[in-house]
């Protein structure tokens, strides 16, 4: 039995489809205000909650893997993403734990991100042990909740995503419903390049870091090996839109600006947006990439959806789902 966290989620409903497909049993544990979105047949519910620890010992009954994808990325205050983030995992490990004492080993698969270690500070892609020196709140309760899990866990495997891209997805959608309308904003001060990985690719790293005995207590990067551009990014999927979309370079200044109305914004609608000043710090840095050899060398993985199939794809799920129209 697999137990997913965050199985209503962007990259949860596609692990969950995939592992249900692949014949697995799996169990979500889902908050009761968060709606079931299209989970498949078969697939168990736990009714719970990470922050109190409630339904986390039915979630885990009989349980042998848990990949814990749960967490917040978006947030009105800093302290809500040390408590969906760092908080809600050690309740979770916590949890693990006491199956463990009690005969039930678990292998726990911790999905973190890029963002806990931060920024390639000169272009090369970064491993796996590189000094963390996470830029947001966001990163560093990631970074904290990876720690957490190593001092309770230390056979846990930990994978960093960096930027994840497909059907379904909300927050690179942005980007791609500016550039069918013929625009791309970036801003200034030079090209920036990033690492991606298609969802469904990620999930095929999850599952492979689940099921491998030479993961025990490893940490990896789960990304495509080719890092892109922001430009290249709207080109392709310009290109796919038939669209030339026209660039216009944001002054850091405005793009700051920009970043705390949108976080005045938030605060008076009460609903946390993907626009701040911290998000403009992380999109200031001229590379986010990392090295993903160490998961093709004792994984077997390698993502293999390129950035043009990934995001004809992705186009073609929003175009069909009323999202983009083009």
């Amino acid at each position: 039995m697999i137990l997913v966290t965050g199985g209503t989620g962007f990259i949860g409903t596609h692990l969950v489809e995939k592992l249900s497909a692949s014949g697995c049993a799996v169990r979500c544990l889902v908050r009761r205000k968060v709606r079931r979105r299209g989970m498949p047949a078969g697939v168990e519910t736990v009714y719970g909650d990470l922050n109190g620890g409630e339904g986390l010992p039915e979630a885990l009954r009989g349980v042998d893997i848990v990949i814990h994808l749960a967490g917040v990325t978006k947030a009105l205050r800093p302290d809500d993403y040390y408590a969906g983030n760092a908080r809600a995992t050690r309740t979770l490990v916590n949890a693990v734990l006491v199956n463990a004492m009690a005969g039930r080993p678990v292998r726990l698969v911790h999905v973190s991100s890029l963002a806990a270690i931060g920024p390639s500070p000169d272009g090369t892609p970064i491993g796996e042990d590189a000094r963390p020196r996470p830029l947001t709140h966001y990163g560093r309760s990631k970074l904290e909740a990876e720690r957490v899990v190593r001092e309770l866990a230390p056979d846990a495997v930990i994978v960093r995503p960096p930027v994840v891209y497909g059907p379904g997805d909300t927050d690179v959608f942005q980007l791609l419903k500016s550039v069918s309308r013929g625009l791309m904003l970036q801003i200034s001060g030079g090209e920036r390049w990033f690492s991606a990985i298609y969802v469904k690719d990620l999930v095929e790293g999850l599952i492979a870091a689940s099921g491998s005995s030479r993961a025990a207590g490893r940490s990896y990067y789960l990304a495509h090996p080719k890092p892109a551009s922001w430009t290249q990014l709207g080109a392709v999927a310009g290109r796919i839109m038939g669209r030339n979309p026209r660039v216009i370079r944001v002054p850091v200044a405005v793009a700051n600006a920009a970043g705390f109305g949108a976080e005045v914004w938030s605060r008076i609608t009460r609903k946390p947006g993907i626009v701040s000043r911290e998000k403009v710090a992380e999109a200031r840095c001229m590379s986010w990439t990392c090295d993903s050899s160490r998961a093709a060398a004792e994984l077997g993985f390698q993502a293999a959806t390129s950035l043009e199939e990934g995001l004809a794809e992705t186009l073609a799920w929003y175009k069909e789902a009323g999202w983009l129209k083009y």
